[in-house]
């Protein structure tokens, strides 16, 4: 069952509750999306690790109710 835009910013928010999130839907399918997450948790973090704390946040739902998620992530400027 595809996950609704809701329940992945209500997950990146609880594990990074000071990030900015943007959800996109990218095909309307409810499986392919697109995530902005902007947080001041990322400074000092290279990209992949910044990747990692959000798929962190996933718990485990990237390649199983999400199949897949384009992901943009950046600290504040």
């Amino acid at each position: 069952m595809p996950m609704n835009p809701s329940e992945i910013e209500s997950l990146i928010r609880e594990a990074l509750p000071d990030a900015e999130v943007t959800i996109e839907d990218l095909r309307g399918d409810g499986d392919h999306y697109a995530a902005h997450v902007v947080s001041p948790s990322f400074e000092g973090k290279s990209r992949v690790q910044q990747h990692q704390m959000v798929y962190n946040a996933l718990q485990g739902r990237m390649g199983n109710e999400l199949h897949a998620l384009a992901l943009q992530t950046s600290a504040p400027k």
